[in-house]
Formats: C-alpha cells, sequence, structure tokens
C-alpha cells in the first residue's frame, strides 16, 4: 500500500481554520493489491480444503452436489458480510490516529486490518452463540431444510443491504445493531407465517439483554469518554495534549505510541467481539448442510465420554426428583413447547429428564461423539440443543426451583452438552479472520471523514482521541468477556462526541443528528428487510 503522505488543505469548522486534514485518497498500489488477492485466493483456498478434509474424515460420500453448492453460496454470502463489517466498521479504529497524523491512511486501515484479524483468532465463542440463541428454536433444529436456508440468506442479505447503504452514505451506523434486527425479523416473519401471531417467533429474554447492550453502548461512549477527558485533563497539565495538531507533523512520540495503543485495542477487541457474529451464523449453515462433519465437537477426546456418562445420570436424576413415576411419550414436544412459548407445566421436568437419559444412552451405545451414525448425528444434536437450551432457560429468574446441589449438577451438565454443540472450528476462526482483516483495507474512507471531520467543530486533539478510543477498546473487550454483542460503532463514534462535548468544542448538530437517526432506523428497517427477504426465500427454497 502507498504511504499516504500528507497533503495541505485544511479543514475549515464555522470560521476556524485548522490543521491540514490527511490524504485518504490513496489506494491499494501494485504490489498492496497482489498481496491482498494473493491472501484472498489462499484464504479461499483454505476454507475450501479445510470443509473437504473435515467431510472426508467422517467417511459419508456425497451423492449430490446441491447442498453443497448451497454451502458455498451461503459461506460467501457469510464471509461477504464479515467483509463488508470490516470496511464499515474500520473509522472506529483508525480515525483518531489519521487526524492527529499519528500514521498514515494507509499504514493505519493495514495495521487495523492485522489486529482486527488476531482479534478474531483470540476470541471466546461466547458472543457467536449468543447471537444464535436468538433465532427461533425450530429454526435452529432445522438448519438444513428449506426454512432453515431462507433464514441464512434473509438475515445476512439483509444486514449487508443496509450496512452498504449507510456506509454510502457515511453514516456510523451499527453491523452489531443491523444483524440484530434482521435476525428479529426472520424470527417474526416465521411465526407469522406459521400462526399469524407475531408473539413467540423471538426469544425475547436474550433479545432484551441483547438490546440493553446496543442501547447502552452509545451512552457509555459519550459518558465515559467525557469523564476521562475531564481527568486527563485534572492529572496531565501538557499543553500539547489539547492542543490542536500542528500542520502535519506527528504528536510527539509518547502521545503517538500512546494513541496507537488505544487504535490497537479498538481493532483487537472489534476483531473479538465482531468477528463472532459472523462465526455463529457459519455454524449454522455448516451445521444445516453437513451434520455429520459439524453438527457435534468431533475433536472431544473419548476420555471424556465417561465423565459425560456419570454427569448425565446425576442430572437425570436431579431433572426427575419428584416426578420418577410419570412418563412422557414425545419428550421432544414438551420441551420444544416450552422453549417456544416458556410456559413452564408439569411435564417439563419429566421430559428433559427422558431426553438426558436418551442422550446418555445415544452416546454410550457408540462410546464418542465421533462414531455416531450419520443418520443419527442431527437427532443426537437436536436432542442436547434442547436439554442444554431448556436448562439454561429455566435457570433464569428461577423458573423452576432446584435445590442448590441439583443445580450446580445441572449447570456442569450444560457446560458439557455446551462443550458438544457449542464448538468454532479454527479454519471457521481464520475464515472470518481473513474476511474481517481484508475488508478493513477497502472502502474505509467515507465513515472516516465524519468521525474525523463531522462530529466536532474543532480539530479531534490527541487527548479526545485517545479518551475515546480507551472506552471504546476497553468496553468492547469487557462485552466479550460477558458474550454481549456490544456496537463499536456506537461506543466509538459517541466517545469522540463525548470528548468534544467534555472540551467545550462544539458539536456539528446535522451529523448527529444523522447519525441518531440511523441508530433509531436501524433496527426497524433490518427487520422489515430481513422479513420480507425471509418471505421470499420460503417460497423460493
Amino acid at each position: 500500500m502507498s504511504d499516504g503522505s500528507l497533503t495541505a488543505p485544511s479543514i475549515a469548522f464555522e470560521g476556524h481554520t485548522i490543521a491540514p486534514k490527511p490524504a485518504l485518497d490513496s489506494g491499494l498500489d501494485a504490489r498492496s493489491a497482489v498481496a491482498f488477492v494473493a491472501i484472498l485466493a489462499v484464504g479461499l483456498f483454505f476454507i475450501a480444503y479445510s470443509v473437504w478434509a473435515d467431510i472426508a474424515d467422517t467417511g459419508v460420500h456425497a451423492t449430490t452436489w446441491l447442498p453443497y453448492l448451497l454451502l458455498g453460496v451461503a459461506l460467501f454470502i457469510a464471509l461477504g458480510f464479515e467483509f463488508v463489517n470490516g470496511f464499515h466498521d474500520t473509522a472506529n479504529a483508525v480515525a483518531t490516529v489519521i487526524y492527529t497524523h499519528s500514521l498514515p491512511a494507509s499504514v493505519a486501515v493495514v495495521w487495523s486490518g492485522v489486529f482486527n484479524f488476531l482479534g478474531v483468532l483470540a476470541s471466546s465463542g461466547v458472543v457467536a452463540y449468543g447471537i444464535i440463541a436468538l433465532l427461533p428454536v425450530e429454526l435452529i433444529l432445522q438448519v438444513g431444510s428449506g426454512a432453515g436456508f431462507a433464514m441464512v440468506f434473509a438475515l445476512l442479505i439483509g444486514a449487508i443491504i443496509w450496512n452498504l447503504g449507510t456506509w454510502y452514505l457515511g453514516l456510523p451506523a451499527s453491523s452489531s445493531h443491523t444483524l440484530i434486527g434482521s435476525i428479529i425479523g426472520v424470527g417474526l416473519a416465521n411465526q407469522l407465517m406459521a400462526s399469524g401471531s407475531a408473539t413467540g417467533g423471538v426469544d425475547w429474554a436474550q433479545a432484551s439483554k441483547v438490546g440493553y447492550s446496543l442501547l447502552l453502548s452509545p451512552l457509555i461512549g459519550f459518558g465515559l469518554s467525557a469523564l476521562l477527558l475531564t481527568v486527563l485533563k485534572l492529572v496531565a497539565k501538557s499543553p500539547v495534549l489539547y492542543a490542536e495538531p500542528q500542520g502535519t507533523t506527528p504528536p510527539p512520540w509518547w502521545i503517538r505510541g500512546l494513541l496507537i495503543l488505544t487504535c490497537t485495542g479498538v481493532s483487537f477487541a472489534h476483531g473479538s467481539n465482531d468477528g463472532q457474529k459472523g462465526m455463529g451464523l457459519i455454524m449454522l449453515i455448516l451445521i444445516g448442510v453437513v451434520p455429520t462433519a459439524y453438527a457435534l465437537n468431533r475433536a472431544m477426546p473419548d476420555s471424556q465420554v465417561q465423565p459425560f456418562l456419570q454427569t448425565s445420570r446425576y442430572a437425570a436424576e436431579a431433572l426427575a426428583r419428584g416426578h420418577e413415576a410419570v412418563r412422557i411419550d414425545d419428550p421432544r414436544a414438551v420441551v420444544g413447547t416450552f422453549l417456544r412459548t416458556h410456559a413452564v407445566t408439569p411435564d417439563l421436568r419429566p421430559a428433559l429428564a427422558a431426553l438426558t437419559r436418551g442422550v446418555a444412552a445415544d452416546v454410550q451405545r457408540h462410546g464418542s461423539l465421533r462414531r455416531v451414525p450419520a443418520e443419527e448425528v442431527q437427532n443426537v444434536r437436536n436432542d442436547m440443543y434442547l436439554v442444554a437450551e431448556a436448562i439454561r432457560r429455566i435457570g433464569k429468574g428461577h423458573a423452576v426451583p432446584f435445590e442448590k446441589g441439583d443445580a450446580d449438577v445441572l449447570d456442569v451438565y450444560r457446560g458439557e452438552l455446551d462443550s458438544a454443540t457449542r464448538f468454532i472450528p479454527t479454519w471457521v476462526k481464520v475464515a472470518v479472520a481473513i474476511a474481517l482483516g481484508l475488508g478493513t483495507m477497502v472502502g474505509w474512507k467515507r465513515i472516516v471523514v465524519t468521525v474525523g471531520e463531522k462530529i466536532g467543530k474543532s480539530h479531534l486533539t490527541y487527548a479526545q482521541g485517545a479518551s475515546a478510543e480507551l472506552v471504546a477498546a476497553v468496553t468492547i473487550a469487557a462485552a466479550d468477556v460477558y458474550g454481549l454483542p456490544v456496537s463499536t460503532t456506537h461506543v466509538r463514534s459517541s466517545g469522540v462526541a463525548g470528548a468534544m462535548a467534555a472540551n467545550r468544542s462544539g458539536l456539528q448538530f446535522a451529523t448527529i443528528r444523522n447519525m441518531a437517526m440511523a441508530w433509531v432506523l436501524t433496527l426497524p428497517v433490518a427487520i422489515l428487510l430481513s422479513g420480507s427477504l425471509f418471505f421470499v426465500f420460503s417460497h423460493i427454497f
């Protein structure tokens, strides 16, 4: 990539003439373009080889290529979402280092891309399955059906359309917000099509948890950045921290190092949080198309089978305690109804106990998850998913009371079920990391300009930039630990606004208004887009 040398034109804010703005027009030079294409080609080959190797390892031979064609298209769209997410959200990390002349624009976006890549690789996977938990239970259990493909295509394409639209307008809207809206839209459309009522198609408890994190993101970014800058003024008296950059000269080395460090932190945190959203959707696709390879964690060692069987026996006893004489004809239906309606019935605990015994019998019969026959894999996984989700939900708010010892056993058992069904193969992390990392290097200019020039009425100072980025990095990293999908965009852009307000630099309210409109409109537009697409795709598939 070219060096991105700085130019002389200055920015004017309501009569103020301030430091020259950086050059943002330097694109990929020939060597960078070749490297970009080479990394993309290697990534695609790695994905194809990994899928082939995983399927070959199961010993199952394909009888038709149609599912694999759909798999390829679905993976392409899922990785396309992460690519768009990359260039849509790059401004969150690089705007400060670019507009304080700490790094040339071309260097900053490559630096950000590398640490987005590393952030994805280091992610835990908790956020990935937190996103999936928002989807309707019946669609998750039948993800390999036509409705499952309609769901995946609808929510991904709907999210991509809105992300591209807000990017084109230069609005720092949230990719997380968009994806959540798309998932809710699919859930509502599925419920309307099934029964004419849209009240049961979404796990509203989980949606509320996610909604709170998205709602609080801009408030946290604004408030903490303003507070941090105020504290900084009290403890660090150096005037250079609060002055506009002079010409195109980089800041003093210690300030430059701090700004690059906070840029690195935001990039890493963005990768570790936002990258997981694509991972969860890719796992849904893989489970639906090639369940033999991906529905159960085949990497789980055989040595864990006996402890799992023992925990299963204890869990079944805890669930059946006081209901030993009750026999349930169709335990899957009872548990499935609870997950859809959240209504606790007397049959729930014995039904869960029966499913738990059934799962244990299946695993014991075959000796390990790797040996479960292809025709049984999906059913075993679905039973594990039903039990784990039901235990998770009855534990929330103590919907079903248990003695402490029994509750502890069920927590351990749920963890073991999750390790068998909620896993992310290494190649999926690498694929998402490549897509997100390469995405940060393309199309970033529009939103960088908005964050760097159009939020405040004066040029961003070093202290303002560091305050906003430090708050963003810490907030996103904390959300990753707790499995919450927060909005990097909301935290970062509102952090800049908070720092500007605390410094009494003035805000450009036209930009703030447009950002607020994008924030308000994202959810309903994403719901409408994905719900409409789900209706169309359901009839196509």
